[in-house]
């Protein structure tokens, strides 16, 4: 039996190069929100970062060489848990942003923002911290810590990888109370949570946000070639029949961006403004003309 070789190609070296171009750049935001923003207002964040921010305020160890050697000993159970192909680009994040945060802290050294406002430290710490995040797990990142725990707990034992990372945030923020001593904090590394993650969706969701359109019409072949032309999209014609009327009919199903959602409207109120339409939102959409397919 002969064995497939997967050959790169030069598209994939170039898809390939992109992703860790645009990890890069999402941990150096993260690394912002976090050293510049959080750590000077003792505010703690979930995972790897949050021990480290702990360590941190307890003892004045760096938190990129604690954020770095907790990583280490995960990633070693990562490489033989779950093997390099989930690993690989961890170990290119967790060595960038172990980099960086040397980079960022010694630019930012004697600057501190908002220290009399911590809850608006809290707000822009966290926001460029899950958009670092999201732009990282858009190009199929990780920045390991928590993440690798949850994958190798998932592996064995059927619990989702979001219900073992919020009980490890969990955790983590609120143990930093025995450090800092003081519930409001507490409080805003809850409150850093919840901002970071809802961030982290909407950039996450921002770039898959697509709509479906389902359009009955006497008039669909017309409504149908001026979708082709602009928003030069495609539309299938489906046979339906009504139940209570019993009439055949023709129904256009459409896929588009949401930003064309205007344009499509327009188009369907100029040519059949009795057009019976329904329009809902899908997460992904893979295809031609729409994003590709990734699989870590």
């Amino acid at each position: 039996m002969k064995t497939i070789v997967n050959v790169p190609t030069k598209q994939s070296l170039i898809r390939e190069t992109r992703d860790y171009l645009m990890i890069a750049l999402g941990l150096i935001l993260y690394g912002i929100g976090w050293t510049v923003f959080l750590l000077p207002n003792d505010i703690t964040t979930g995972g790897v970062p949050g021990i480290a921010s702990i360590v941190y305020f307890a003892t004045g160890f760096p938190v990129q060489y604690t954020y770095f050697s907790i990583n280490f000993i995960l990633l070693l159970l990562s490489i033989r848990i779950l093997g390099w192909k989930f690993s690989i680009k961890t170990v290119f994040a967790v060595f960038t942003l172990t980099f960086f945060l040397s980079i960022i802290q010694k630019l930012a050294s004697g600057v501190v923002l908002l220290h009399d406002q911590p809850f608006m430290a809290c707000v822009i710490g966290a926001s460029l911290c899950g958009g670092g995040i999201g732009i990282a797990f858009s190009s199929n990142g990780s920045t390991g810590g928590t993440d690798i725990i949850a994958a190798i707990i998932n592996k064995y034992r059927d619990i989702t990888l979001g219900r073992v990372m919020l009980i490890c945030d969990l955790i983590i923020i609120s143990s930093s109370y025995f450090v800092l001593k003081d519930w409001e904090k507490v409080v805003y590394g809850y409150v850093t949570l919840y901002i970071c993650s809802f961030v982290l969706d909407q950039v996450v969701n921002s770039a898959r946000q697509s709509v479906q359109f389902f359009i009955i019409s006497e008039k669909y072949d017309e409504i149908a070639r001026h979708i082709n032309v602009y928003p030069h999209r495609g539309a299938t014609v489906i046979n339906a029949s009504g139940f209570y009327s019993g009439k055949e009919q023709k129904m256009l199903f459409v896929l588009a961006k949401k930003r064309e959602s205007t344009i499509i409207f327009r188009l369907i109120k100029d040519i059949d403004p009795n057009a019976f339409v329904s329009q809902s939102a899908v997460i992904g959409v893979y295809g031609e003309g729409f994003d590709r397919i990734k699989v870590k």
